[in-house]
Order: structure tokens, then C-alpha cells, then sequence
């Protein structure tokens, strides 16, 4: 929602400053379908060029973010350290229990009381993962931490893969908009003949690709690659839970204190109250208890 208001905001601040001034958004509205349309094409020709299949698709689909922010809100993170509690009070008390679980967490009756979770592969890998490790006796906690940062490096790199192909666009964009611009001006060169209304009237339509280039890269795609990189940073802080709280279970801490410092380290708007917390912690004793 904030990001549509944005976008209404730029372009009618804009465009209205224009025709407050005086100007007339006749000559803009003439030029701006063939002149729109080569920036455009040519933009989206570049990212085809710079990036495979799977990495416009990973793009496109990230565009959500502008409009959605991150994924993880509040409720998931406060599910998350429900997950890990019950995974961690399991595995200490019959890690051949544990074990089913992460071997076939779709099938699990523990990750299936969190759906989102479950449904998420790359936690649910990491949680698997380590905790397949430690059953192992893979239990060094620092062997462990060593191969979860270059995990979460290697999936953060390829999470940022869209924000740092709109920024690339964004850069190119006021390029391709000169180069747009040089064009118009070649076509009214060729007109160099016509009374000056008419030269006026193709030079200003010229000078449209520029301002689309610039308005577009600056206002438009430029913000949306910040938005989605800081949405896929503050998602990434929710696999960093994941590491910190199973660590610290390595470290043979009670399970109470691991939880407590995955809390901790989530995002202050994202993170649940201690009571919050504690009061869905007891429902969990409470239904192992039954």
C-alpha cells in the first residue's frame, strides 16, 4: 500500500508541477507511447541480456516486494521459535524420535502446525540439515555455525540476484533515454525546414526520452531495487534465527535460553513480546503434556 501511494505521489507531483508551471502535457502524451515503448524495450532487452531464465523469473517474482515488503511478518517469527523449541525439547529427550521429522518434515505432524514454515524450503533445509548433523555427532558448534554462514552467504547472494538486476536497469535506464532522445533530435534534423512551432513541437517530444529515462531510473526503478533488497535483508535476519537458536543448542543450552536468544535477534518490530512468547511456548507444554 505505502509503495502504491508512492507511486502516485511521484508521478503526480511531477506531472502536476509540470502543468502548474504551464506547460502543456499534450506534447508529453504525444511522444510518450513510441518514446515510452523504446525505453521500455530496450530496458527489458538489457535485463534478457544480463540475466538467464530462472534469474528474470526470480526478478519478477521479487517485484511483489515493492508492494508486499518482506515475507516474514510477526506471527511467522513467533512460529518459528515454536518450531525449534519443540524440535530442540524432542531431540533431547528421544532424538530417535526427532528423527522422522527431519527426514520427512512434509509429513510431520510438528511442522505441519506451521504451514508457512513448512512450506518454505530453504528453512526448512537448515533446520533439517543441522539437526540431521547433530544427530550425527556432526556436533562441533563451531564446524556447524562455519557451514551455516556459508549457507545463508550463498542463499543471500542468490536472494539479492533481483534487487541487484533492477539496479543495474535503473542505472542503464537514463542511457537509454539519451540515446532515445538523440534519435528524436536525428528525426528533427530531417525536418529542419518546418517553421519553428514545428521544430519546437519535435524537440521537445525529443528531450522526452531523456526525462522518461531519468524519471523512470530515479523515481521509479532505482527505488524499487532499494525496496527489495531491504526486504530480502530483513527476510534473511529470519534464517538467521535459525542459526543462532541451533547453535546455541549445540551448545547444550537449555532449551528455554536458545529460544530466548533467537527472540533476541529478531527485528524490533518483527519481535515477539517475552510474554507473547512464553504464553505460546506453555500452549506447546501443554498439548505434549495431554
Amino acid at each position: 500500500m505505502v509503495g502504491i501511494v508512492g507511486l502516485v505521489m511521484i508521478f503526480g507531483v511531477v506531472f502536476g508541477g509540470f502543468v502548474i508551471s504551464g506547460g502543456d502535457l499534450a506534447i508529453i502524451l504525444e511522444a510518450l507511447p513510441t518514446e515510452g515503448s523504446m525505453i521500455a524495450g530496450a530496458g527489458i532487452a538489457t535485463l534478457i541480456i544480463g540475466n538467464d531464465l530462472p534469474s528474470l523469473k526470480h526478478t519478477a517474482k521479487d517485484l511483489g516486494k515493492v508492494f508486499k515488503g518482506a515475507k516474514w511478518k510477526k506471527n511467522d517469527y513467533r512460529d518459528l521459535l515454536c518450531l525449534l523449541f519443540e524440535l530442540i525439547r524432542l531431540a533431547r529427550q528421544n532424538p530417535m524420535a526427532l528423527e522422522g521429522h527431519i527426514e520427512e518434515p512434509e509429513n510431520s505432524e510438528i511442522f505441519g502446525k506451521f504451514p508457512r514454515i513448512q512450506a518454505d524450503p530453504e528453512a526448512l533445509g537448515m533446520i533439517c540439515d543441522t539437526l540431521r548433523s547433530a544427530l550425527m555427532n556432526y556436533d562441533d558448534p563451531n564446524q556447524v555455525e562455519e557451514v551455516l554462514d556459508k549457507r545463508m552467504e550463498q542463499y543471500l547472494q542468490h536472494a539479492l540476484h533481483g534487487s541487484h538486476a533492477l539496479q543495474s536497469l535503473a542505472d542503464g535506464l537514463p542511457a537509454l533515454g539519451i540515446v532515445v532522445a538523440v534519435l528524436g533530435i536525428v528525426k528533427t534534423m530531417g525536418s529542419i525546414d518546418q517553421p519553428p512551432e514545428i521544430l519546437g513541437k519535435l524537440i521537445g517530444s525529443a528531450l522526452v526520452g531523456t526525462f522518461l529515462g531519468v524519471l523512470l531510473a530515479y523515481g521509479l526503478v532505482g527505488p524499487c531495487a532499494v525496496k527489495v533488497q531491504g526486504s530480502v535483508e530483513e527476510d534473511h535476519v529470519f534464517y538467521q534465527i535459525i542459526r543462532e537458536v541451533l547453535v546455541a543448542n549445540l551448545h547444550n543450552h537449555p532449551p528455554n535460553i536458545c529460544i530466548e536468544v533467537g527472540r533476541q535477534n529478531a527485528p524490533g518490530r518483527q519481535r515477539p513480546t517475552f510474554s507473547e512468547l512464553e504464553e505460546a511456548l506453555k500452549d506447546i507444554k501443554q498439548g505434549a503434556a495431554a
